[in-house]
């Protein structure tokens, strides 16, 4: 009876690896929402790392993270460090790319709590008086994070704190319009 619970859980562990293994080795996520402001406003608020503290999701989840600022004032060579909490962790942001008005690319390096490299990305298409903005975050996943993504549903999670920090940006350029 031993050998064949064994067996089982053998096969199911098997099964479990082919079905990690099996998914994709880039993980992309991104949500778009329209806001009421034109698109210079939207721009700046992405564009210059010292007005994500109104409107990022990780600063609502952990207000006491310690924060700084390198480099240049905005776009690119402008960089953010924060140590957090274990929900944000610590390390940096490096705008690398930054078109006024289209394009903000920056690089995430994850030092705590766990090492990743990531990219974020938001693009904005104006319409009329509205800004139509759209945040992605892309990165190459290892088999212990493609794991953690499938048990811990990760896309959901990380889109959801997307949508929220558009949510929160929405709501800091409307009241100034």
């Amino acid at each position: 009876m031993w050998k064949w619970i064994v067996v089982a859980l053998a096969a199911l562990i098997l099964v479990f690896i082919g079905v990690v293994a099996m998914q994709p080795d880039e993980l992309r996520v991104e949500r778009s929402m329209t806001m009421a402001a034109p698109v210079e406003d939207v721009f700046a608020q992405v564009n210059n790392f010292h007005n994500w503290d109104a409107w990022s999701p990780w600063a609502k989840i952990d207000p006491n993270a310690k924060v700084g600022f390198e480099g240049a004032e905005a776009g690119e060579g402008a960089v953010f460090t924060w140590a957090g909490n274990s929900e944000v962790g610590k390390g940096t942001m490096t705008i690398i790319e930054s078109k006024p008005d289209e394009l903000v690319r920056a690089r995430v390096h994850m030092t705590e709590p766990f090492e990743d490299t990531s990219m974020t990305e938001f693009t904005f298409k104006p319409d009329g008086n509205a800004t139509g903005v759209t945040w992605g975050m892309s990165g190459q996943h290892n088999f212990m994070q493609k794991a953690m993504c499938l048990v811990m549903n990760g896309k959901k999670m990380l889109g959801d704190q997307l949508e929220k920090g558009l949510s929160n940006m929405k709501s800091v350029v409307e009241a100034t319009h």
